[in-house]
């Protein structure tokens, strides 16, 4: 079924219609955006809301991490020296 060109906007009402969307977007934004000082009184009482992790718990973390590290490294350490090794048999290069 073929679709009517009757029923179908111009241009300007299109453009007309995306000008009108956008000035109500604009308007919106405006009302909504508040000062800086607004802005960073509601950060600081978002961060009295975190949950802050003690001493103990954060030196398990900052270990944990560096563990996680240090066995990553060894990991890709040992990889890359064993494709370098069989690259060498492969290709007959010897350094």
């Amino acid at each position: 079924m073929a679709k009517d060109k009757k029923n179908k906007p111009t241009m300007k009402e299109t453009r007309e219609k995306m000008q009108k969307r956008q000035q109500g977007r604009s308007q919106n934004a405006k009302r909504q955006r508040g000062s800086f000082i607004e802005y960073l009184k509601n950060v600081r009482l978002e961060m009295r809301k975190v949950v802050w992790p003690t001493k103990q718990e954060l030196w398990q973390y900052a270990a944990l991490v560096v563990v996680a590290c240090a066995f990553f490294a060894v990991a890709f350490w040992a990889i890359d020296t064993g494709f370098l090794a069989l690259l060498k048999q492969l290709l007959g290069i010897s350094m």
